[in-house]
């Protein structure tokens, strides 16, 4: 580990790049290539499994899996978080989650119905992987970069994490549709599920490979010495939550904003956790092979779309300031949400794709950077951090709630879309009524 201080160029860059290693997990695991195989599975006139004593849908059950995880990700963050900012250790927390959920990734190449809870198992660990290793990430921005530096670079991660998974999905891609000519054999749809297979085991091989730049960078943490670990120390994460909520009464700005991000998170969040399953089961796709390679391709419209549109938010956040700019792209949301409903041919569903790749990249990446911005002086940025991730996580396991009851109940996403407009106007309301002033 080379000792980089505040600012310097090649300690923001190794940063950003872990966006690089991860994003790999969001393309391929949660958005793109897992949902096709997960939806493969079933036979197109029954999407319903007997597990855990209950006959549930399937994408309803991934939806209850998911928002497990997240409250599981939602209560250990604060208790984490808490001791690495007390022993000066966060990166040896952030590198166990990242080990984690590779691992876990690659463990997905054993998912079947036949031993669907082993499947679900992994499924359900890679989550806890990747967001865990998120809250230790994020929190090192105000540590590495200075305020006036954190847009643009907060960008630039997303912007890497966009292109380096796009990089890795085009390849799975040629895999899929081409299995042959990397020796994979079967019948077609044998050597297809195959190729999804070996893809699992590539994101987690890429994810922990390119991990290494930004850990050789990355400082441990904000102190030097090495301190025991008690069990008040356990229990300070929780006291450093409730001292933040404390804080947060004499800081008008942050809680509004805080307020209106997780209203705004539970449905962003939940959305694109959720776009493929939808596109798979509500587009009338002519064939299986189609809506393979059709839902592939729209998800890498997002991806290379979403590039230009943390840039663009990027340079609007400049010019027009970052509470207005975040109140444009939630609008735009409320319309998508609101035209999603109507939505039936794959031709409808690429245009959506491009408008959410608009909006995807800039809203992650401004609301990340605006909380970095209104934080007060302060260590301790894992644990506020950790206040941010928990709002976030707990918005998701209550959007992803939503969806799979909806889903589950009337059989069909689309009515739970829509519902999440509701949150968008509100997220747009709240942040009209941030303070402009910093108390």
């Amino acid at each position: 580990m080379i000792s980089l201080k505040k600012g310097d160029k090649k300690l923001l860059n190794a940063w950003a790049f872990y966006d690089w290693a991860n994003s790999v997990y969001t393309l391929t695991i949660a958005s793109a290539v897992f949902p096709i195989f997960y939806e493969a599975l079933f036979s197109d006139d029954d999407h319903y499994i007997d597990v855990f004593g209950l006959h549930l849908k399937n994408t309803a059950l991934i939806s209850f899996i998911t928002a497990t995880a997240f409250l599981v990700v939602s209560f250990i963050s604060p208790l984490l978080s808490g001791i690495a900012d007390y022993v000066g250790n966060k990166k040896s927390f952030m590198k166990f989650f990242c080990y984690l959920g590779a691992f876990s990734c690659m463990g997905l190449y054993w998912f079947d119905l036949e031993n669907i809870y082993i499947g679900l198992c992994f499924y359900f660990l890679g989550l806890i992987g990747y967001w865990g290793s998120l809250v230790f990430y994020n929190s090192y921005l105000p540590d590495i970069a200075f305020p006036e530096q954190q847009d643009k670079i907060s960008a630039k991660g997303y912007s890497l994490g966009y292109i380096g998974s796009v990089i890795l999905l085009v390849i799975n891609l040629a895999m899929i549709m081409k299995p042959a000519l990397f020796g994979i054999t079967g019948t077609e749809g044998e050597a297809a599920m195959k190729a999804m297979r070996y893809s699992f085991v590539m994101v987690g091989v890429w994810w922990i490979l390119f991990s290494q730049y930004s850990y050789f960078y990355l400082p441990n943490g904000n102190t030097q010495t090495k301190q025991k670990v008690t069990k008040a120390i356990i229990f300070n994460g929780f006291n450093e939550l409730k001292k933040v909520w404390l804080l947060l009464e004499q800081n008008v700005r942050l809680k509004a904003y805080l307020q209106s991000f997780f209203v705004s998170s539970m449905a962003v969040q939940t959305v694109m956790l959720v776009a493929t399953y939808f596109g798979a089961q509500e587009i009338q796709w002519s064939s299986k092979e189609e809506s393979t390679i059709g839902l592939i391709i729209c998800i890498l419209l997002i991806q290379i779309v979403a590039v230009l549109g943390a840039i663009l938010t990027s340079r609007a956040s400049k010019k027009w300031g970052n509470i207005p700019t975040l109140i444009a792209i939630n609008s735009v949301w409320i319309l998508f949400c609101i035209i999603s409903y109507f939505i039936t041919l794959p031709i409808h569903f690429y245009i959506m794709a491009t408008i959410v790749g608009l909006v995807m990249g800039g809203i992650q990446s401004l609301s990340r950077s605006t909380y970095s911005k209104l934080l007060p002086e302060t260590k301790d940025t894992a644990s506020f951090f950790s206040f941010y991730d928990v709002a976030e996580k707990i918005g998701i396991v209550i959007g992803m709630l939503i969806y799979g009851l909806i889903d589950q109940v009337t059989g069909s996403p689309r009515l739970a879309i829509v519902f999440f407009a509701f949150f968008f106007i509100i997220a747009v309301i709240m942040l009209k009524r941030i303070p402009k002033n910093d108390n």
